[in-house]
């Protein structure tokens, strides 16, 4: 299965491409869509769909994987990554790629074993869970990878199929 994990973000979306099958990860591709901070939002938004869209029609995922929005103290923040979310959803739901969604706290205990791990704890176990030499940069990239590896291991499992059915 052909996950694409993805970190949003107004001025940067960590995307990560893995490909899952019966418990081995390869790693198809990876990066991040950035957009300048002087743009306006509506074209930094436009360049995160078209990029996106470039992806799917790259990669053709089965699946995308999205973190949820986490709340931190900066409500203006906040709001700008509802509406890359939400771009992001979007344009899977055109392409017709299903969409499903983890809290960082899911993330961190399917990737570290420990919902509350630290950043770094996750960056090295992705690294090592994908192979890679090194580990992905920027920090949106690597989470993003995370964000795949979680839906690998809890998103594709017939028990997920059970409880996802609407």
């Amino acid at each position: 299965m052909i996950i694409l994990g993805i970190d949003p973000g107004l001025a940067i979306v960590g995307w990560g491409v893995i490909d899952y099958n019966g418990s081995h990860f390869k790693t198809l591709g990876y990066g991040s869509i950035e957009t300048p901070a002087g743009m306006e939002t509506e074209q930094r938004l436009s360049l995160i769909f078209d990029g996106i869209t470039q992806l799917i029609n790259r990669y053709h995922p089965e699946h995308i994987a999205v973190e949820e929005l986490f709340f931190n103290t900066n409500q203006t923040t906040g709001i700008r990554v509802a509406e890359a979310r939400g771009v992001i959803i979007m344009c899977a739901y055109r392409m017709g790629v299903k969409v499903f969604e983890y809290t960082p706290l899911q993330v961190k205990q399917a990737v570290v074993g420990y919902g509350r791990a630290e950043k770094k704890q996750v960056i090295t176990m992705v690294t090592m869970f994908l192979g890679l030499s090194k580990p992905p940069k920027p920090d949106d990239t690597a989470d993003a990878l995370a964000i795949a590896v979680c839906h690998a291991h809890s998103g594709t499992s017939k028990l997920a199929d059970y409880y996802n059915k609407k």
